[in-house]
């Protein structure tokens, strides 16, 4: 992506694994940030490896991690049910960037027709002893389309983004729903914490995103119906952002912090994180 306007929005590190410094870039054009550096494509998979990193793992060890994994459960029986909404009964799904699986899992309890994509080694062998086959890159469904395409936190890890979104548009069947859910760099929780703010998770996230930026970077055939608040994160975020500021593994603040993002939300519609859900018209005959 052309770097527009070389703007210094903000100077955060790698919390998580490497301790190293990184800018976010300004983009004009699409109203997003751009982590700057960004790691080679094979240097980005050691910022991966942390027991810390809780989406290729399904381990409760830990305050934070106990505490994701118990809302986790709630949450997947939600999305089931958005996907279902959206597509006006059961059909086919990809989920992309599907970690260790569970989304998928659930999704096909339900009657689900799954596949779905996970470069991590790990996640991918967890996945599988869950009956859950990922494979490792999605552009190998490049010959299919489906019902309904998600990433759930996914699109921000994601090189190459102008290309990558034009790549998960060919999977979408006409008339077929795309569910993207992707960090708010404009919510409170990112205002109040700032370069501790744990969303930002450089280098793992390229980019990040605003609510202006997800109807500026995807194409006029897919039309965005609805954007739909994940209430949860700015509590989770808010936790991990404490502990990289403070060190602390729980904190009262925190809960705070993130209810009073989310009350202030209500009424500037900038939440913590938010689902968009985009709907490719059928093909007219």
């Amino acid at each position: 992506m052309e770097k527009n306007q070389k703007t210094v929005y903000i100077s955060t590190k790698d919390f998580l694994v490497s301790g190293e410094s990184f800018q976010l870039i300004y983009d004009q054009k699409f109203d997003l940030l751009i982590t700057t550096p960004q790691p080679d494509l094979k240097e980005l998979p050691n910022y991966y490896k942390s027991e810390e990193y809780i989406s290729h793992t399904d381990s409760e060890k830990g305050m934070l991690s106990f505490l994701y994994q118990k809302v986790k459960q709630r949450a997947l029986k939600k999305k089931v049910a958005l996907i279902t909404k959206s597509n006006n009964g059961i059909g086919s799904v990809l989920d992309i960037g599907a970690g260790t699986g569970e989304f998928l899992k659930v999704a096909s309890e339900y009657g689900w027709k799954v596949q779905g994509a996970e470069p991590n080694e790990k996640a991918r062998f967890i996945s599988k002893e869950k009956g859950i086959d990922l494979i490792e890159d999605f552009t190998e469904f490049s010959n299919r389309q489906f019902d309904v395409v998600t990433l759930w936190h996914v699109l921000e890890h994601m090189p190459n983004l102008e290309k990558t979104i034009s790549q998960i548009e060919t999977l979408v069947k006409p008339g077929g729903t795309l569910l993207i859910a992707v960090p708010n760099y404009k919510s409170f929780d990112a205002h109040y914490y700032k370069k501790y703010w744990a969303a930002y998770d450089v280098p793992r996230h390229l980019w990040h995103f605003s609510r202006s930026s997800m109807q500026k970077l995807f194409s006029k055939e897919f039309e965005l119906k609805g954007i739909k608040p994940m209430i949860f994160d700015s509590f989770y975020v808010s936790l991990l952002s404490e502990k990289y500021k403070t060190g602390n593994t729980f904190s009262i603040r925190a809960f705070f912090i993130g209810l009073w993002s989310n009350m202030k939300a209500w009424q500037s519609k900038e939440y913590s994180s938010h689902i968009y859900c985009f709907k490719r018209p059928k093909q007219r005959q």
